[in-house]
């Protein structure tokens, strides 16, 4: 791509040898024990390969499992010092599969499992309004809102108030009174409307009513731990900000009506979201809905769990049916009034469909979630894979979206539907 198109595109410089830029864990690759061809693996990472080549993603992490084996694990591009503006004279620094991310979206499909297992502990029944855990939250009409309407995104309370200063974000006693404040927009549950950033607070002050203990702990002590995780807590230690891959908005700027749409949804225009979650106090911050981080191949871990039926190499994670109380379907496909696009969600989780779905063609049975429109993670219980794609630029509508949508699309292909009898149970 010359110059003039990459100033034109808003894109990071993308080099004629794709393998001087790659990095392949070749030890956590093991397509055979699963009967995966090389052709089939080479597909896959030819698709990847195909999206980095846009320029829109400096940096992409890769993890795909397949029958509980991983099948592909890679990452090409740079953590940071390639984005479109970044100083001639930045320094690159390579993406490796053990560069930290954050999952920005993706990790309400984590907070959300986190209250699937308070209940499955007892320690709270999802059907119950939020006041009954935290009575303050019932103010200006919120009186009856259920924990369960505010996972699956039909609590009423979308957005913060526009004029919200965005430090809030990680003041967690300010964020609260204002969501204790705030109007709904409406209390049935009937309508979708996506909770980009409120619910995970919501969700949070409910998690540590009932426990006494901080989120990240709990995060910590039910999940990080018993499935052996470097990364993956809200936000990231101080002394590791230095790891954390950079930010970038890349692609055509937005216009109307697709700049209204984003500031709808995330509050801000595009640059004002690269600048905030560069910001080490957004980075260090916990943000239940926003701010976790870790590798592609530690979310892919956590839906191979849930694939597992709850399990992570022979260890109980949280029960089977607790798994399926998370996927399962909650209200029919409805036109999300947040994101303006149809959608299917269970309380937690972005669901596929049939004919086709968020997650590709007859796609029924997947389940994961979205991390700033471009970070695809998921798990597909008819096709017996866990997918995780990460990658660092932020570009809305844009000249990469064939090849997001290709990639999606070669997935499914390379994983054709496997027989019933055949699926994890969770597809029962």
């Amino acid at each position: 791509m010359n110059r003039i198109a990459r100033y034109a595109l808003h894109t990071c410089r993308v080099p004629d040898d794709l393998e001087a830029v790659t990095f392949r864990d070749t030890a956590g690759e093991h397509p055979e024990a699963v009967g995966i061809s090389g052709q089939t693996v080479e597909a896959l990472w030819r698709s990847v390969q195909s999206l980095y080549r846009t320029g829109v993603h400096p940096g992409i992490q890769i993890s795909i499992r397949h029958r509980g084996e991983q099948v592909l694990h890679r990452a090409i591009g740079h953590a940071s010092g390639n984005g479109p503006d970044d100083p001639a004279n930045a320094v690159p620094v390579p993406m490796t599969t053990d560069t930290p991310i954050c999952y920005f979206s993706a990790s309400k499909a984590v907070t959300a499992l986190l209250m699937h297992m308070l209940a499955e502990q007892g320690l709270v029944n999802l059907m119950d309004p939020v006041s009954y855990y935290c009575p303050e939250f019932a103010s200006n009409g919120k009186r009856t809102i259920t924990v369960h309407q505010i996972l699956s995104h039909r609590g009423g309370i979308p957005a913060i108030p526009r004029e919200t200063p965005i430090d809030v974000l990680w003041n967690r006693d300010e964020i609260w009174r204002l969501l204790c404040a705030a109007r709904p927009v409406e209390v049935d549950g009937a309508k979708v409307a996506y909770h980009a950033i409120t619910g995970g607070f919501v969700l949070q002050r409910v998690l540590e009513s009932v426990t006494g203990d901080s989120i990240e702990n709990y995060l910590d002590r039910h999940l990080r731990q018993p499935m052996g995780m470097k990364w993956f807590t809200y936000g990231i230690a101080p002394e590791h900000l230095g790891d954390l891959a950079s930010n970038y908005a890349t692609g055509p700027r937005p216009r109307f009506p697709v700049s209204w749409v984003v500031n709808r949804a995330l509050g801000g225009d595009i640059r004002t979201v690269e600048a905030v979650t560069n910001d080490p106090r957004f980075q260090e911050a916990v943000i239940p809905a926003g701010n976790l981080c870790g590798t592609a191949e530690e979310m892919g871990r956590f839906f191979q769990m849930m694939l597992n039926g709850g399990v992570w190499n022979g260890r109980r994670v949280c029960s089977e049916i607790t798994v399926r109380r998370a996927i399962q379907q909650f209200g029919s496909l409805q036109i999300d009034r947040t994101m303006m696009i149809p959608m299917r969600f269970s309380a937690g989780m972005m669901l596929g469909g049939n004919p086709v779905g968020l997650w590709g063609p007859q796609s029924r049975f997947a389940f994961g979630h979205v991390g700033l429109i471009n970070k695809l993670c998921w798990a597909d219980a008819a096709r017996d894979i866990s997918v995780s794609l990460l990658n660092t630029g932020f570009p809305i509508v844009g000249h990469h979206l064939p090849a997001l949508a290709k990639f999606v699309y070669t997935v499914g292909k390379q994983f054709p539907l496997v027989p019933e009898h055949q699926r994890p149970r969770v597809a029962a």
